[in-house]
Parts: structure tokens; C-alpha cells; sequence
């Protein structure tokens, strides 16, 4: 995905909820943009997150891939494929997916490396996961 101008959205899709980033109109800095509840049972909430991605006129989303340890799909990656397959083929806008792993790990610890606690604060943690995602995106080549 060329970055060059225009805002990009980071899905990071978890099983309770969906954490989202919004990069800045130059495609340098990555911010959190709240977080989606996932119902049990129900589907993906794709409409949602096509409604908040027009609110902010992003140009592009960066579908976060949960891989497993030696790189191959799981269930949920198979998810995320299908998640940023529809976001692409409903907006017309390019999906990329992204190896998401240890992004929320990495999200967790900065909150504690700053003395705060993630209790109570999962949504928060999965937006900060997608601006962890989102950032290394944008550092990618293309």
C-alpha cells in the first residue's frame, strides 16, 4: 500500500473486542481511535467499522494478522483475512494485513513502563495494540 497522503484505520480484531488506530494525513504517526465491543454469536461488527473509518476519511486499512509462534494462520487469522476482504471489497478502499503478533503484549507493557495498570482498561489496550500495529505499518517499505 503506498503511503503517501491520507489517513490509514488499524483494525486489530480480538475475540471481545476490536481495537482501532488512525494514522495522521502524512501516514507518519499512529494515534488510538477507541475501541468496538463484539457481541457473542454475532457478526463481525464490519459496518461499524466501516462507519467510524468515514468519520475519519481514511484512505486505507491495516488488518492486524494473528499469526501463531511459527507464522502460520489460526482461526482468528482466518478471520482477519475474511475482516479485511470485506472492509476492501465494501468501501473500495486498499485492506492490508499486517503480522499482528506480540502487538498486544507490546501495548500492555508500555502502559505499565508508564506506571499505569490495564485493569479495567482492556479497550484501551487493544487501541494502543492497533497503534502498535499501525505504527509498524507505516514503517514497512511500499
Amino acid at each position: 500500500m503506498a503511503r503517501d497522503r491520507g489517513r490509514l484505520l488499524a483494525v486489530d480484531y480480538g475475540e471481545r473486542r476490536i481495537g482501532l488506530a488512525v494514522s495522521d494525513p502524512t501516514g507518519t504517526i499512529a494515534s488510538p481511535a477507541g475501541h468496538i465491543l463484539r457481541r457473542a454469536g454475532k457478526r463481525p461488527p464490519i459496518a461499524e467499522i466501516i462507519r467510524r473509518a468515514e468519520e475519519m476519511e481514511i484512505r486505507g486499512f491495516v488488518v492486524g494478522l494473528p499469526l501463531d509462534e511459527q507464522g502460520e494462520d489460526t482461526p482468528r487469522a482466518l478471520e482477519a483475512r475474511r475482516i479485511a476482504s470485506e472492509l476492501a471489497k465494501r468501501t473500495g478502499l486498499p485492506a492490508e494485513l499486517v503480522d499482528e503478533r506480540f502487538t498486544t503484549a507490546a501495548a500492555r507493557r508500555a502502559i505499565e513502563a508508564l506506571g499505569g495498570s490495564t485493569r479495567g482498561r482492556q479497550g484501551d489496550v487493544d487501541a494502543l495494540a492497533a497503534t502498535v500495529l499501525l505504527q509498524h505499518a507505516l514503517r514497512l517499505p511500499g
